[in-house]
């Protein structure tokens, strides 16, 4: 799996406000629809993994250039754009910053830092053990998430390994790398969590929803909602 370098993590800092958080344990039960039928992981909502990356084939590109997955690879991942949507299709790196927890903290992480760009409803960094949240890349010369309708607390469907997880946009990274989500989200998906050597190298698709807001933002049961919701229109609509 891909680690983190510490350049990567400098740049992370001087790019952010503070590294994307990285959720530590898998989302409590109460949370998590049933496996789909054919046995496979986590299916939260509706709609199906299939159905979704079935929408998301070729590229009408947003993004001014690709990004790179990790600081030493060339940039071969392109924004792409859909009617109502943007989505990626990259690697998964763990990010473990934010409240400090027993999974997420400056001894299991190199690279920890206590705060994210986004916080809780009660002016609290995010938690990255708790709750499933993807990295966005900071606003740079490639693209500008803000101007794509593309805010903190949006609704993303995170699929992978036909699975489908529902997280929030949670924090900003570099501004040149792309692929990134918290403990919560890799674990959910049955990705090593490891914030130093876990993470998926390949397979990761990001689909995140314009102009789409979980209320609060630490709430994952009401970015599933939504989440679901979004997912039925997104298919309707392309």
């Amino acid at each position: 799996m891909r680690r983190r370098t510490l350049a990567l993590a400098t740049a992370s800092g001087a790019a952010l406000l503070a590294a994307a958080a990285l959720p530590a344990t898998a989302q409590p039960a109460a949370h998590r629809a049933t496996p789909a039928a054919s046995g496979a992981g986590l299916q939260e909502g509706s709609v199906s993994a299939a159905d979704l990356l079935a929408k998301l084939k070729g590229c009408s590109q947003l993004s001014n250039g690709k990004y790179r997955t990790d600081e030493e690879t060339s940039a071969t991942v392109p924004v792409c754009g859909k009617n109502g949507a943007v989505f990626w299709k990259a690697d998964m790196d763990v990010d473990c910053d934010g409240q400090t927890t027993s999974k997420c903290n400056a001894d299991t992480d190199p690279w920890y830092q206590d705060d994210t760009a986004f916080h809780q409803s009660n002016g609290k960094p995010l938690n990255a053990e708790k709750l499933p949240y993807v990295v966005v890349p900071s606003v740079g010369g490639i693209w500008n998430y803000a101007s794509a309708g593309i805010k903190g607390g949006g609704v993303v469907a995170v699929i992978y390994n036909n699975q489908v997880e529902y997280a929030v946009v949670g924090d900003t990274g570099p501004d040149k790398i792309i692929g990134e989500a918290s403990y919560a989200a890799a674990n959910g998906l049955g990705i090593n969590p490891d914030p130093e050597n876990g993470g998926a190298d390949t397979g990761v698709t990001y689909l995140l929803f314009k102009n789409s807001k979980a209320s609060p933002i630490e709430s994952h049961a009401d970015a599933v909602s939504r989440g679901d919701a979004l997912a039925k229109k997104f298919l309707q609509d392309n």
